[in-house]
């Protein structure tokens, strides 16, 4: 679409549409036309396209149109409330049916808004009369929570409204509850057009191996806070903050408390200016820690999930993943929280520390709602499993370390291709860890003087031989503590020893004379 389709040009006030907007409006309101009364739809729109807009618009124009009234649904409390201001600023006088609720005056109302969990004790109690409600909108409907309520409004037309139409447990999937699905501009296309902020994402291999996957499909708390917690992770994700967005703010997503307060206290170590929020926090609490990182420049808030939906913050610069998800809809929610438009932000930066961009590629990359909403298991079994991705890393030197090699065009070495090469060719396994001792003492003996610069650099190789070894354990199926303890041992060996035996030959070979005496 053309910027003057998406409506870029177009003026918003709190009435006031944009193009894409009102074109939403008129799609759905064309299958409210034509669809049976008790039609299941659901619309997709990328978080921050406003969706709340749109429905708001939607139900103002309903009221006017329709003798029926309106029932919206949330799964949260602050949706609750910014659905019932949303609804408000458009003209729709609007009745919040949350637990403190008196429903007396009911009948004076044509449109309710209410939490899922309240609305469902209403019902069961027959408190609330919904006879008369003829268009029911669910907010962030790839929650399951809301399925339950469906049988009370066996002749309305539903409307369910998310930013990803995969639904919360993979055993119910969304198609069973909708008939259909509008799929609504891309993030692409809102990030062209000036809706978005474009991401700029820092992505870290991470080990995850050791992460376990509970009943609902995600990994577990437990495991998750076993990794997250460990000094050398706490230590890479306040590295990974200073290296890419220090001195701006940052909100940063964890998966169980106890990482959240542990990062909390890691970056308050470093003297960082940074707050810990969950849902174990009070609303006054809540409400300060939030004012205080809206006004603070360079906030830190560390959190769970708590801030996935209905928090909005334009001035976000930074989203930490400082968590592995299974789940897309989460991954887009975090993400997203940091993709509202603000003045000169056009941008904002991504650190990724749980393989999420290896699992489920680039945000806003152009998926198929509609092949996903159709047949979300042929979807999911298509990700790759953890094992498979860290199979794919490519280890990379430090850049310290990188530093000290300077002088060499290349360092690294394919340990699974000259595998593959060396099997192909009927040779033993052996001489692919032959070739990278040769390959290491090259690399040395490049950057060095002498023999003892040589050694003293192979010294600092480490972590690069670990790498290779893992690579080279796994390709011949082999990774047991005892064998990989003992190559590393033996690599290190053999390569002091051949850096003593050939140095001379090497160095001349590179530089064409001996060393100096």
């Amino acid at each position: 679409m053309t910027d003057q389709e998406l409506g870029l040009q177009d003026k918003k006030t709190d009435k006031e549409l944009y193009t894409y907007q009102k074109g939403a409006i008129d799609q759905i309101f064309e299958k409210f036309d034509t669809a049976p009364d008790n039609h299941h739809l659901l619309y997709q729109l990328p978080t921050g396209g406003g969706k709340t807009v749109i429905f708001s618009e939607m139900v103002r124009q309903y009221l006017k149109n329709h003798q029926k009234k309106v029932l919206v649904m949330t799964h949260r409390v602050e949706l609750c409330k910014q659905t019932s201001t949303m609804l408000t600023n458009f003209g729709v006088t609007n009745k919040v049916v949350d637990s403190k609720a008196n429903l007396d005056d009911q009948q004076d109302y044509s449109c309710y808004v209410a939490m899922v969990e309240t609305l469902n004790n209403r019902l069961n109690d027959d408190k609330l009369d919904i006879s008369d409600v003829g268009l029911v909108i669910i907010d962030e409907a790839h929650y399951n929570s809301f399925t339950k309520l469906f049988k009370f409004f066996e002749n309305s037309f539903i409307l369910g409204v998310t930013a990803t139409p995969l639904s919360s447990n993979k055993d119910l999937p969304m198609k069973d509850n909708y008939n259909e699905l509008i799929a609504g501009e891309s993030i692409e296309a809102l990030i062209e057009n000036e809706f978005l902020a474009r991401a700029e994402v820092f992505q870290y291999d991470m080990g995850l191996t050791s992460l376990e996957i509970g009943s609902n499909g995600d990994y577990t708390v437990k495991s998750s806070e076993d990794l997250y917690t460990s000094p050398a992770m706490l230590e890479k994700t306040l590295d990974a903050y200073k290296k890419h967005s220090n001195n701006k703010k940052a909100l940063i997503f964890n998966n169980g408390i106890n990482t959240s307060i542990m990062v909390y206290h890691t970056f308050k170590e470093a003297g960082l200016p940074v707050m810990h929020l969950d849902n174990t926090a009070t609303k006054k609490q809540r409400k300060q820690i939030l004012k205080w990182f809206k006004e603070t420049p360079n906030a830190i808030l560390t959190s769970v999930s708590i801030l996935t939906t209905g928090f909005d913050e334009p001035t976000i610069d930074t989203i930490i993943l400082n968590r592995a998800t299974k789940s897309l809809t989460l991954y887009y929610q975090m993400i997203g929280r940091g993709s509202r438009i603000l003045n000169n932000k056009s941008k904002f930066t991504v650190i990724d520390l749980g393989n999420n961009y290896h699992r489920f590629g680039p945000w806003g990359a152009d998926l198929d709602w509609g092949a996903i909403f159709r047949s979300p298991n042929y979807y999911m079994d298509r990700l790759k499993d953890d094992e498979t991705i860290e199979s794919e890393f490519k280890h990379v030197m430090s850049d310290e370390l990188r530093e000290e090699f300077s002088d060499s065009e290349e360092v690294y070495f394919d340990i699974k291709q000259v595998y593959k090469d060396a099997t192909f060719s009927g040779e033993s396994s052996k001489v692919v860890l032959e070739r990278s001792i040769e390959q290491h003492a090259r690399i040395c003996v490049e950057n060095s003087e002498d023999v003892y610069d040589a050694l003293a650099l192979a010294k600092m190789l480490g972590e690069d031989i670990d790498a290779r070894i893992e690579v080279y354990a796994k390709c011949i199926s082999k990774s047991t503590y005892n064998f990989i303890k003992w190559l590393r041992d033996d690599y290190r060996k053999k390569l002091n020893s051949y850096l003593r035996q050939n140095f001379d030959e090497v160095f001349e070979d590179i530089h064409g004379h001996p060393p100096e005496e």
